[in-house]
């Protein structure tokens, strides 16, 4: 019979060392981790998703605003009003204006957007806007999350299936469960070399829909920008599969290379570009089929296209059965299927939003109620902004219209 093991000093000794070792390594990495830095208030009792508006409502008074300096346009989930300040995301019961829950990181955040039914937030850290969370928008509870690389600032736009991170050399697309579907520009380590169409270009603007992604880029030694047209989710994320991709002829004038341009939006296959007057001739928008070729250009009346303005951010919206695009001194309707313009809005303050089979755009003192389909202003409910006359972004969440002017949120109902 063999013997029975006996403890012996030496390894009571080594067990303590190694249970030191462990709870010291487990400090570490609790104080380094992302979880320490973060605080998380969920709801007690989820907020309900918002029915949809029956009709457009005779008066508009205000109800409750709040602070969303990191937001240019309001958020809105199916059941939240959603803010961004300095580092926190917060839900709001878009009836009460009371905040049913948030979600505070100890680092800045970049970026929010509404998509899925979620707020999907980019935080700040020594890799850019890397840090992303999904978070539930009727209770505020943490869904997926992902970290990658990611330039200093990031714009976040979403087409119903993708959200897109568009940053001046690196862009990103997720699905639902932010899974990357598509990694384009810059690339750090690659694991595949090579595998980018181009190299050392700076990305201007992007548009999605759920079968097409276009860019806009300047890559070295081209006479103007590159619009491109890419598979939003190519059977690798990391090897991009272009439809097609050209330099935009009309982004060349006589003394070089236009500045200004922009992606408008992409449905289908097709994309709309803003291109600025130049040169003699006017402003206008571009049209481009899926493999980034040319098909119709329209011209704008003078004066209809601002100077570039990150004040108002997204500046196109999907109202009813157009897109709203606000040109920084009016808003003009662009059809759904084949982007040509419809009907414009001269002085508006922002772009259109679809309230009940009707586009709501803001106006100087009001809100313009127009019939989608003919553009026919039917009525102007006021609206009183006081002393603010900037830029007014305009969501609806039910029966409450929210807009944002500069960095506040103004609930009305």
């Amino acid at each position: 019979m063999l013997a029975p093991e006996r403890r012996r000093r030496s390894d009571l000794v080594a067990a303590a060392v190694l249970a030191v070792v462990a709870v010291l390594a487990l400090t570490v990495i609790w104080v380094e981790s992302d979880a320490r830095g973060t605080t998380s208030d969920t709801a007690q009792t989820p907020l309900s998703q918002a029915n949809t508006a029956a009709f457009v409502p005779e008066s508009l008074t205000e109800r409750w605003r709040a602070q969303s300096p990191v937001t240019s346009t309001p958020v809105v989930t199916g059941s939240s009003v959603v803010t961004g300040d300095d580092t926190t995301v917060s839900g709001f019961d878009p009836t009460t204006g009371a905040v049913a829950w948030s979600y505070r990181r100890d680092v800045p955040l970049c970026a929010v957007i509404g998509a899925w039914n979620t707020a999907v937030a980019v935080f700040s850290d020594d890799r850019g806007c890397a840090q992303v969370t999904e978070l539930d928008g009727a209770s505020g509870a943490r869904k997926a999350q992902r970290t990658s690389d990611a330039d200093a600032a990031v714009r976040l736009t979403e087409d119903g299936t993708y959200v897109t991170s568009l940053g001046d050399s690196r862009m990103e697309l997720w699905r639902s469960d932010l899974v990357r579907t598509l990694e384009y520009g810059r690339v750090d380590a690659p694991v595949n070399p090579n595998s980018q169409p181009r190299t050392g270009c700076t990305l201007l603007s992007s548009a999605s829909s759920s079968s097409r992604v276009a860019v806009l880029e300047n890559c070295p030694g081209e006479s103007a920008a590159r619009l491109s047209t890419l598979d939003p989710a190519p059977d690798d994320a990391g090897k991009p599969e272009e439809f097609g991709s050209s330099v935009v002829a009309s982004l060349t004038g006589p003394d070089g290379p236009i500045d200004g341009a922009s992606i408008l939006v992409t449905s289908g296959d097709r994309t709309a570009l803003a291109i600025p007057a130049h040169s003699g001739l006017p402003a206008k928008i571009a049209v481009f089929d899926g493999n980034a070729q040319p098909l119709a250009e329209f011209d704008l009346p003078p004066g209809t296209l601002a100077e570039p303005t990150t004040e108002l951010s997204p500046t196109v919206t999907d109202a009813a059965s157009v897109f709203s695009w606000w040109t920084g001194t009016g808003t003009i309707a662009l059809s759904s299927s084949d982007l040509s313009p419809q009907w414009s809005l001269p002085g508006a303050l922002g772009p259109g939003v679809s309230m009940a089979g009707h586009v709501l755009v803001p106006v100087p003192n009001g809100t313009v109620v127009i019939d989608p389909a003919t553009g026919t202003p039917e009525r102007t409910i006021p609206v009183d902004r006081g002393d603010y006359t900037g830029p007014v972004g305009t969501s609806v969440l039910g029966a409450v219209v929210i807009e944002q002017r500069g960095s506040e949120i103004v609930a009305l109902a």
